[in-house]
């Protein structure tokens, strides 16, 4: 049996943004999760995001601390 989709009253956006910390100057910094430019860190100029045509890949240079509502 297929169940009905449920539509919400007021979409949400899938958008967010993250805090990440870079890991080679553990400087710690937002991002928007669906950047379309490179993310470097401000401290050290590492690329800690790369577009994919929809959401940010972080790269292994940065870690995901926590995400932002």
């Amino acid at each position: 049996m297929v169940k009905p989709l449920v539509k919400e009253v007021v979409q949400q956006p899938k958008s967010r943004f993250i805090r990440v910390k870079c890991l080679d100057c553990e400087n710690e910094q937002i991002i928007f999760g669906h950047a379309t430019t490179e993310v470097k860190c401000l401290k050290c100029s590492k690329t800690l995001a790369r577009p994919t045509g929809g959401k940010a890949r972080l790269e292994p240079t940065a870690r995901e601390l926590e995400v932002l509502s």
